[in-house]
């Protein structure tokens, strides 16, 4: 008898625990948004650089979680930032150059996408036309990432209720057809203004709207060392928009474009300028996740641009820096996250498992 009662209260222990593993596993919090960002052409040697060059400090060193994703496509160990930026939104490789289908070019549903048919809001900005490979890849479906006038289509298409970036004339002044994009987006209830109107001014009109959009240029936004200086506003004004517009939750995709045309251009300093304004951004967006305690953050590069380096000799106050090409490179790419949901984010994976990790942590 004795050991009968030994037996049932070892069994009844190892129930207990199993209950208790299993009530942790449905207690274990979700994050209620997403804050996805893009650091365009940003691999290891921008970041080292970047943050030398900023006092030895970088935003990205407040994540206490940090990956490794491969960047590559379908059909090259080089990727772009169309077939990058897919793989991100969709969860699936494809061809150079391609925007949201697969490799068969068939139509596939974005993250954004799918968030909204789940009742939150979403929104997207970019130092780049908002047309540009990155942010399209996320709302529109196209074969070639240069077809910006079908591209800007898909604004007036899916219900996304905030965006930010250049390329107006995508919009207003097209080759392709008559049509007004900017005024049809107005008929559909959005705030819309561009770059003859202050930043601010469109922001201070944001508590009485819905939908809104920016347009920061006619066509390429400047860097910021000629004066461009919306990311950190156009993040944070962005974030308190959608966070008032639904209690279901919002995505965001905010890129630092220009990164990437540094290292494209073998240009260390506009690297580094860029690199500088993204970490100022992603310090905001961290502070606001931090207060929030219901916000998944997700930071990382499409690709590295340039092999880009810190050669023998440098100090903090003087990096000797070079270049291995003006082209992407296939280096393997940080990824780093915060918040509910960050511990999906560690280890070794392929770039299209963020897709499906962002939607593990959303239990989606």
């Amino acid at each position: 008898m004795h050991n009968y009662f030994k037996i049932l209260i070892f069994t009844l222990a190892i129930c207990s625990c199993s209950i208790s593993r299993d009530i942790d596993n449905d207690l274990t919090q979700k994050p209620r948004n997403i804050i996805f960002l893009i650091g365009d052409g940003m691999g290891m040697g921008q970041i080292s650089a970047g943050t030398y060059s900023n006092g030895n400090y970088s935003a990205l060193e407040r994540f206490p979680v940090v990956g490794i994703h491969k960047p590559t496509c379908h059909d090259s160990l080089i990727t772009d930032s169309a077939a990058a930026a897919t793989a991100f939104a969709t969860g699936q490789k494809t061809f150079y150059s391609a925007i949201g289908v697969d490799k068969d070019t068939l139509a596939l549903k974005t993250i954004l996408e799918e968030a909204e048919e789940r009742g939150l809001v979403t929104g997207l900005v970019a130092t780049s036309t908002i047309v540009h490979a990155t942010p399209a890849s996320f709302i529109a479906h196209n074969k070639f990432r240069r077809n910006y006038e079908e591209i800007a289509e898909s604004f007036v298409e899916t219900e996304i209720e905030y965006f930010v970036g250049g390329g107006k004339k995508y919009f207003d002044r097209r080759e392709k057809d008559n049509r007004d994009l900017l005024e049809e987006l107005r008929n559909k209830g959005y705030h819309v203004a561009d770059y003859l109107e202050d930043f601010d001014s469109f922001v201070a009109k944001l508590d009485q709207v819905q939908k809104a959009a920016y347009l920061s240029a006619d066509r390429d936004p400047l860097p910021v060392a000629q004066g461009r200086d919306y990311l950190e506003s156009a993040s944070i004004s962005g974030i308190h928009f959608l966070n008032r517009l639904s209690a279901n939750g919002f995505f965001i995709m905010i890129e630092s474009s220009q990164i990437d045309w540094g290292g494209h251009a073998n240009n260390e300093s506009y690297i580094i300028s860029e690199f500088k304004e993204f970490s100022r951004t992603i310090d905001r967006v961290l502070d606001w996740a931090e207060k929030d305690g219901e916000t998944l953050v997700v930071v990382t590069a499409d690709h590295e641009t340039g092999g880009f380096t810190i050669q023998p000799g440098s100090t903090e106050d003087k990096l000797i820096t070079a270049f291995t090409s003006i082209h992407h490179s296939g280096d393997f790419i940080p990824v780093f996250a915060y918040g509910p949901g960050s511990e999906y984010f560690s280890g070794i994976y392929e770039n299209t498992d963020i897709y499906f990790r962002m939607k593990k942590a959303m239990g989606w």
